[in-house]
């Protein structure tokens, strides 16, 4: 895995040698598709894609981006069809609307399981590949219930703030919008 050179114009971004995350209009450009050998789309927006390409397995899993949307029951699952695509030497992509929050902690619930990244390396090197990702705080916690359960610890806590509960990697971002 190498973030250089990952951010690409097309709002299409490389995470791992055989991951992509994307926005849902990146997802939708038949060109792109073809051009980065994807073989399956994960979609995880509420509604089922409209068009389908052919040749490409398209996976729905249908969440809204809210913070009491139970996208955990779904981590397994996804990182498990990620490295399946993988070793049948496929491409995977992962969009939502925007490419920021549902589809990038799926990505990070991914490497968490299958590159034994902890939580904080895993948010750290999807940001790396793609700047705008920031899941909401309700997925963070589930990320970090998630962690605790692979590795028996956490890398990443929530705290309070003058925002409210935010993961403790916020804290410096936050500080940053207050008004003096």
């Amino acid at each position: 895995m190498h973030p250089s050179g990952s951010q690409s114009l097309s709002g299409l971004c490389q995470i791992t040698d055989r991951l992509y995350l994307s926005s849902l209009r990146a997802a939708v450009d038949a060109s792109l598709v073809r051009r980065f050998n994807i073989t399956c789309i994960i979609n995880v927006t509420e509604t089922e894609a409209s068009r389908t390409l052919p040749g490409v397995e398209h996976v729905h899993i249908p969440v809204a981006d809210s913070p009491a949307s139970p996208l955990s029951g779904h981590f397994d699952q996804v990182a498990d069809r990620i490295q399946s695509v993988g070793e049948h030497r496929g491409h995977t992509l992962v969009h939502c609307n925007a490419g920021v929050s549902r589809s990038s902690t799926l990505c990070i619930a991914y490497l968490m399981k299958h590159r034994n990244m902890s939580l904080l390396e895993a948010y750290r090197w999807v940001k790396s590949c793609r700047p705008i990702v920031r899941p909401n705080n309700g997925f963070w916690r589930q990320l970090i219930g998630y962690e605790r359960e692979l590795r028996g610890c956490t890398t990443v806590e929530m705290v309070r703030s003058p925002l409210g509960e935010i993961p403790d990697i916020y804290e410096e971002e936050s500080r940053n919008m207050l008004p003096l």
